[in-house]
C-alpha cells in the first residue's frame, strides 16, 4: 500500500494559488513544484469555496465548515459512547437490584404463634 505524503504547508499552497491567478496553469506549477496538477486545482476550488465564490460545479463546504463538521463528528461518537456505558451500566445495575429485591427462598414457612395452653 502506498504511503501518503505530509501535507503540503498552507503558505506553499496560497503561493501555488497566486501564481495560478497570475497566469499559470495547474499541470505547469505542477511540473515546476511537485503536487500534481489535481491536487492545485482542488486548493484551487477549495480556496474559492473558503472566499464564497465556488467555481461552478465544485460547490461544497469551506474550511471553517469542514472543520466544524469533523469536530461536531468526533463529539457525536463520543457522546454516543458514553450513551453506551450509561445504558450498559443501567441495565447491569438493574439487574443487581432484581437479585437483591427478591424474596428469600428460605423453606421455612411463616405461621402465627399458638397461644400457651393451661
Amino acid at each position: 500500500m502506498p504511503k501518503s505524503k505530509p501535507p503540503y504547508p498552507a503558505e506553499f499552497r496560497q503561493q501555488i494559488i497566486e501564481l495560478v491567478r497570475a497566469g499559470g496553469t495547474p499541470e505547469q506549477l505542477s511540473r515546476e513544484f511537485g503536487p500534481s496538477a489535481q491536487s492545485i486545482t482542488n486548493w484551487i476550488a477549495q480556496d474559492g469555496r473558503d472566499r464564497g465564490k465556488p467555481l461552478p460545479g465544485k460547490e461544497g463546504l469551506s474550511s471553517v465548515e469542514r472543520e466544524e463538521l469533523v469536530r461536531l463528528r468526533r463529539r457525536l461518537r463520543q457522546v454516543e459512547q458514553e450513551r453506551d456505558i450509561l445504558a450498559k451500566a443501567t441495565a447491569w445495575f438493574a439487574g443487581k437490584s432484581e437479585k437483591t429485591s427478591t424474596p428469600s427462598t428460605n423453606s421455612r414457612a411463616r405461621t402465627r404463634p399458638t397461644p400457651p395452653t393451661t
